[in-house]
């Protein structure tokens, strides 16, 4: 694959960063082509709540306190399995497209902070390789079911060796990242905000996630698994502490252990660590740790992939120069029981001026609405968006991760045994009668959305006059609960079912003109040896969480007992997700008696989370050492939406440049300035509409570097400096010219903005944060553009900026 190494970054540790304060999220706007889009877009102003770039990047983290070139992996002896890893590009649309999350129909992308991306992780058993899984790490909001019906059609056509990948083995999981572009959900809801479903955005996650998969199954081979747990401080709070706190006092008691760990979120991250048999080396890490992908507020307008792709970000380049590390290692940075926590550490205060934070109970302020209720980053005085809050909460991520990932290499803890399982079912829960351990009978209930959903939450709160805490529809105005009866009255039936959530939505019984919400969930699970993975739909809370994985936990380890102690290790149960789908929120039964936001957006009634328990199990003895079988019944299948669903999302016209001036053109320029570290330097372009070309695996921007013979001995470009590049991007190698910043950096901005729509004109910047351990010297801005003419036809160009200095 084409590569160059990028300079070494030498200098200080990496700013601590500091976001801006949210403004308030907007009202929603009205979908004009559809009224049922009118009146939804009134309520739904609420969260939803390998790559190969063209050269790969050589950085000397400065900032490193880790094994570095002398780290070694001790040998150890565990099961060996076959083990592969890949990463690839799925940034979709960066402009024009609504951003999937925060639900406000008026935050539309206008570029991008950093690029998306898939991280596949294969596990398979060398003695059956039918037997393996395979799991997911997307930078999206959450997987899909079309978008899982779409990576499921594309294995079946790569044909031989991926026969053995199908619904029983796929797990397709979001980092929950708030900043990506939307429109690629399989159903009504999520698609309200974003006017529809667009094609481009659904295909460039599908055909990055396939082709991840294609090279972790390519890179195949034997190798051993070491798993090991870490407490991750400062990354997470408790946003509904109220709602927890109505859980069992002794229950609650068991986890608490600190004041800084008091239980009320899960402070460990659970690392799985793929080493390589031939050589040793480690070839990637898969972990789970629960915080929402919400760093980067409602007003940000660029994608990125929140604090989990900062976490990855730094991880990946952080091994680049250790010798236990393999060239292409990817590392996944996976959700955990995410449903109640927030990043933003600080808490939720009030912006209306009175220094109070928001109501404990319904997170409201002094007007009891929650409109000025904002929860705060740690660099919530930065007018940035949340921007440096997010690489900080990345980095407190990433920090305890890589000395788990040194202490592993040193004292390794094995995965043993040699089984590999995996289960899948769909499952209608829109009536699915169980009992309770206890025996009393209960039943489920067809998906609904109760009023506190329509309030938000402190991470990115809603509009008019909802509040969490809600279990009294009579106490909102009349207007709403008659717009809620318009859509679809719930029956009598219905609302004793959901009690006491008061039904704002009933979205499980409205079809028309396709399914709003999914009535069908994914219920899922894998094994390797000791490790077991709760692969989960939906955002489940902490005690949610905490109670799934210990009823799993326990029958697996009466499974080992059956079978004759075959399992040496006690069970380590790690749960994941959003996963496959999306089913909103996944709360216990008492946080669903308080009704804040997760409790109100638990769809399946207050018995959600035992259903989803008690499905689980029922099909855990596919996941014996025993059991010759990964495939449980499929059940009824969910409807794939990707070709029927509505869009109203207009195309790009056509691109023009203003009059006298061509594509690629400086309008801004740096040229002779001179900046030192920490400035932030910028070019202007004239440009074109950035949906023209995804440039997948490519860049939009890119930084370039003057290396001059006085650089290195000998007065010579070392050969390492040196690179092969497709076609495209071949200029760069011309002369002494290397680049050291892509689209792939967090500190290098792209910018795009349509100057006249009736013209068709539009500019592009490029910004580059410089970091304080950027090397001093010559540099110069490229921007790769693609122009669409009034006849259809595409053109790429390029523009180059002015060289400009920078100093110490």
């Amino acid at each position: 694959m084409p590569r160059i190494l990028q300079e070494e970054k030498a200098g200080s540790s990496p700013p601590v960063p500091v976001p801006r304060r949210a403004r308030h999220k907007l009202s929603p706007c009205a979908v004009a082509a559809l009224s049922v889009f009118i009146v939804l877009s009134l309520l739904v102003a609420l969260p939803l709540s390998y790559v190969s770039l063209p050269w790969s990047v050589h950085i000397h983290w400065p900032w490193k306190t880790y094994g570095g070139d002398e780290a070694k992996t001790t040998a150890y002896h565990g099961d060996e399995y076959l083990l592969g890893v890949g990463k690839a590009d799925i940034t979709g649309p960066c402009v024009e497209i609504n951003m999937m999350g925060y639900a406000d129909p008026n935050q539309l992308g206008t570029g991008l902070r950093q690029r998306l991306y898939s991280r596949a992780f294969i596990v398979a058993d060398p003695a059956n390789p039918s037997d393996r899984f395979v799991y997911l790490v997307l930078d999206t909001q959450s997987g899909d079911t079309a978008v899982r019906y779409g990576i499921l059609s594309g294995l079946q056509e790569l044909g031989l060796g991926y026969e053995h990948y199908g619904h029983h083995n796929l797990a397709l999981t979001g980092t929950h990242s708030h900043s990506g572009p939307g429109a690629w959900l399989n159903y009504l809801l999520p698609q309200i905000t974003s006017k529809g479903f667009d094609q481009q955005s659904y295909r460039a996650i599908v055909d990055g996630a396939l082709l991840s998969i294609r090279r972790a199954h390519e890179s195949l081979a034997l190798g051993h698994l070491s798993v090991g747990s870490t407490k991750v401080m400062g990354a997470n709070i408790n946003r509904s502490l109220f709602a927890y706190l109505a859980n069992p006092e002794e229950e609650r008691a068991r986890y608490n252990i600190s004041s800084e760990d008091d239980g009320s979120v899960e402070k460990d991250l659970t690392m799985l660590k793929f080493q390589r048999l031939s050589d040793g080396k480690n070839i990637g890490v898969l972990t789970w740790f629960p915080t929402h992908g919400t760093s980067v507020l409602g007003n940000n307008t660029l994608i990125s992939g929140d604090n989990k792709g900062v976490a990855a970000y730094l991880f990946e380049k952080s091994v680049i120069d250790d010798e236990a590390t393999a060239e292409g290692f990817v590392a996944g940075f996976s959700q955990a029981s995410v449903g109640d926590t927030s990043p933003n550490v600080l808490g939720a205060w009030c912006e209306d001026g009175s220094g109070q934070m928001c109501s404990f109970e319904n997170s409201t302020c002094s007007n009891g609405r929650s409109q000025h209720c904002h929860a705060r980053g740690p660099f919530f005085r930065e007018n940035d968006e949340g921007t440096s809050s997010c690489f900080e909460i990345g980095k407190r991520q990433f920090a305890p991760a890589r000395n788990l990932y040194d202490q592993l290499n040193e004292a390794p803890n094995p995965v043993r045994g040699a089984w590999v399982k995996s289960f899948h079912t769909f499952h209608d829960m829109s009536h699915h009668r169980f009992r309770l351990p206890n025996g009393t009978e209960v039943t489920t209930c067809p998906a609904a959305l109760g009023y506190s959903f329509a309030a938000g939450t402190s991470d990115g709160p809603g509009a008019f006059d909802f509040t969490q805490h809600h279990t009294n529809a009579s106490r909102s105005s009349p207007v709403w609960r008659v717009v809620s009866g318009l859509l679809k009255a719930p029956t009598e039936e219905q609302v004793a079912c959901h009690a006491p959530k008061p039904i704002l939505l009933d979205v499980g019984e409205m079809s028309d003109p396709y399914q709003w919400t999914p009535n069908v969930v994914d219920v899922q699970a894998f094994r390797v040896g000791q490790l077991v993975v709760v692969v989960s739909p939906g955002e489940a809370t902490t005690m949610a969480g905490r109670r799934w994985k210990e009823a799993v936990g326990g029958a697996v380890a009466a499974m080992g007992a059956d079978e004759g102690g075959a399992r040496e290790e006690a069970p380590v149960v790690v749960l994941g997700g959003p996963a496959n789908s999306y089913t909103h929120y996944i709360t216990t039964e008492e946080e669903y008696g308080i009704q804040r936001y997760e409790g109100a957006s638990t769809l399946y009634g207050p018995h959600t989370l035992a259903a989803y328990i008690n499905v689980t199990l029922s099909w855990l003895p596919y996941l014996r050492a025993s059991s010759t079988s990964s495939r449980p019944p499929l059940g009824p299948e969910p409807p794939n939406n990707s070709n029927r669903s509505l869009s109203f999302i207009p195309s790009v016209v056509r691109d023009a440049p203003p009059l006298f001036r061509h594509f690629g053109d400086v309008k801004v320029d740096v040229g002779g300035g001179v900046f030192r570290r920490g400035a932030h330097v910028s070019v202007s372009f004239v440009g074109a509409n950035p949906r023209n070309n995804l440039r997948l695996e490519g860049s939009y921007a890119v930084v370039e570097k003057l290396i001059s013979p006085g650089d290195h001995p000998g007065g010579s470009i070392p050969e390492e400096l040196l690179m092969e590049r497709d076609a495209e991007v071949a200029a760069i190698t011309e002369g002494q010219w290397k680049p050291v910043r892509d689209d792939g950096d967090w500190h290098l901005v792209f910018r795009w903005r349509r100057t006249s729509e009736l013209l068709g004109t539009s500019e592009v910047e490029i910004m580059w944060e410089t970091e304080p351990w950027a090397e001093p010297g010559t540099y110069r801005f490229r921007y790769f553009g693609d122009a669409k003419s009034l006849a259809g036809h595409i053109t790429p160009f390029e523009g180059v900026s002015g060289e400009f200095q920078l100093l110490e």
